[in-house]
């Protein structure tokens, strides 16, 4: 617990020298509603007008790129349907989210989605290529991450094998400003509300991307009587989960199960031998903060391949944003500057490699 405290105090303290966001670093977010531009007849004339925020794609041009949405192209399955890949004349490739059904909530999802995606733009935040409108389906096309998501990374077959300690840590920073950036540079504040390991994106160097909004709200905009109780198990911050209250450390919850799945391999719940469901926090936190304990709870993966002092700070970090209390989390701006010391400069942080770090044995990738 006393590393608990100091990490604690260090993040008050430095919340408190962080001041107001620059204004001009603040970015407007418009309340209309994105404008569809004519329909276009392939994808190559959408290469050429692509100053529009999101462009309207020919459904033939989907069809044809996903094989006619063949089974052999889907990369995933979620509850609004299905994602594939598509393959384009020239080369380009895309991901192709398909809402499926004349449902009111698949409607609304992807409307919003479409809204929010076509006029916020950040690195760790997926691209936006377009969308179609064909009888009672509507698709949404975006970039195609080439290594999928982090839940398929890291719970898949591979069972995070190409994650290594540096690339998780990595991850995690990418997460964590893509977050800060919709709650702290977007004008209103932007919650996600569905952040988890399979809406983590990965590009083929691992760069981590927020995907799926098709639940996020504006802050401000919702209260407990409008808007319906949405996420995944395992995730929902608790105070969302009971009492219906949501906030930016509603996303902070999240991003803490997130650590954990990074530091564990573990899923976010997980059946017991008593055929009940139990979670990753529940399972991990009186473990958590037992340094004698927590190296031996880390995923196999990762086993020994950090500097331990390292993993503490991170475990630290997991805790608080894990805490019950939601004024207890820290704002995601400060888990994202407790978390840049531990990535290394190359990926992205500020973390020099010293020649006897264990990291430097390893012949493969950054760890």
């Amino acid at each position: 617990m006393i590393v608990l405290a100091a990490l604690y105090a260090f993040l008050l303290r430095w919340r408190s020298r962080r001041g107001l966001v620059d204004s001009k670093d603040t970015q407007s977010i418009d309340t209309a509603r994105i404008a569809f531009v004519p329909m276009l007849n392939s994808f190559n004339s959408y290469k050429t007008t692509k100053k529009s925020a999101a462009t309207m794609m020919d459904y033939t041009s989907l069809e044809a790129a996903t094989g006619k949405f063949s089974e052999s192209s889907v990369l995933g399955v979620g509850g609004f349907g299905c994602v594939y890949k598509a393959s384009f004349n020239g080369g380009f490739t895309a991901a192709v989210k398909r809402f499926g059904g004349e449902a009111h909530d698949c409607e609304k999802e992807f409307e919003n989605e479409l809204d929010l995606l076509g006029r916020i733009r950040h690195p760790n935040i997926v691209p936006l290529v377009g969308f179609c409108i064909h009888q009672e389906n509507r698709f949404i096309v975006y970039e195609l991450m080439d290594n999928g998501s982090l839940d398929s990374q890291l719970h898949g077959p591979s069972h995070g094998s190409a994650l290594s300690w540096h690339i998780r840590m990595k991850i995690a920073l990418d997460t964590a400003r893509g977050l800060e950036y919709l709650h702290e540079h977007c004008n209103p504040p932007i919650i996600h509300r569905d952040l988890k390991s399979s809406n983590i994106l990965l590009d083929s160097d691992f760069n981590a991307k927020i995907s799926d909004f098709g639940l996020a709200v504006t802050s401000g905009n919702h209260n407990k009587g409008n808007i319906k109780l949405s996420g995944t198990m395992g995730y929902v911050a608790p105070e969302y989960l009971l009492d219906g209250k949501l906030t930016e450390k509603s996303d902070v919850y999240a991003f803490g199960v997130v650590l954990l799945e990074l530091l564990l391999g573990r899923k976010p719940v997980e059946k017991t031998a008593q055929s009940q469901c139990q979670s990753i926090v529940t399972w991990a936190m009186p473990q958590l903060t037992d340094r004698s304990k927590l190296p031996n709870i880390i995923d196999p993966m990762i086993k020994n391949t950090m500097d331990l002092k390292h993993l503490y700070q991170v475990a630290a970090v997991a805790v608080l944003c894990v805490q019950p209390e939601p004024s207890y989390r820290p704002l995601i701006t400060d888990v994202l500057h407790s978390l840049v010391p531990l990535v290394p400069m190359e990926l992205g942080g500020t973390l020099r490699i010293s020649p006897e770090s264990p990291c430097t044995a390893q012949k493969h990738s950054p760890c």
